[in-house]
């Protein structure tokens, strides 16, 4: 199948259209309303440079509030709180501390400046948020994405001490859990995989999300 590329006009093709790895379509730009279109259609973009490379795969990793998993481990970390979690308090020192985390496989980052500028135009349009983890008032782990409606589209995380992210993201599902109806990861990690995060297919996804 060939790949779409996009232009100015705000659309994006069927996401049936796109490769078996997921890729969809490649340019357009990372305007608001391009990446609330693409949110809700079920599409993120994913790229470590020019041009944009817009992806929407099958099946999808998602994790849905009631399925979450809490080790015996995390609850006495939880319990004993050694991290302040926060919400919003910095979501640029967020971002930008994910853009800087080693990645197994990649040689650099995806979270590009230009990925960050957009990610913040759309925190501060009131579209993205950030759950922040805090020992000794440093920031040592935490999360970002895009919240709409009762679903959570989940972008990067980090840790620069161990069971920060865990912790941030534990905090964040149970603290959410009553208004949203599922989060998305994307794509499969052990970590995620750990915390109860499984495959569903995109046809699924898209039917949750109210676009089919």
């Amino acid at each position: 199948m060939p790949v779409f590329r996009l232009h100015k006009k705000l659309i994006f093709p069927p996401v049936q259209l796109a490769e078996p790895d997921g890729l969809l379509a490649v340019g357009g730009d990372l305007s608001v309303e391009r990446l609330l279109l693409a949110y809700h259609s079920g599409i993120f973009p994913w790229y470590d440079e020019p041009p944009i490379l817009w992806w929407s795969p099958d099946p999808r990793f998602v994790l849905f509030p009631e399925d979450l998993r809490v080790s015996s481990s995390m609850k006495q970390v939880l319990k004993k709180q050694s991290f302040r979690i926060s919400f919003n308090e910095d979501f640029a020192g967020v971002i930008a501390r994910c853009s800087r985390i080693p990645r197994t496989g990649q040689s650099g980052t995806w979270i590009t400046p230009e990925m960050q500028e957009a990610y913040i135009r759309l925190h501060k349009a009131g579209h993205a948020m950030s759950v922040e983890c805090w020992q000794d008032d440093q920031l040592v782990g935490g999360l970002y994405g895009v919240k709409t409606g009762a679903f959570f589209f989940g972008e990067s995380m980090f840790a620069e001490v161990s069971n920060a992210s865990k912790a941030a993201f534990i905090t964040f599902v149970q603290t959410y859990a009553h208004e949203l109806t599922m989060i998305d990861c994307q794509v499969h990690t052990e970590h995620l995989a750990s915390l109860g995060a499984g495959f569903i297919t995109r046809e699924e996804f898209l039917e949750i999300i109210g676009f089919s």
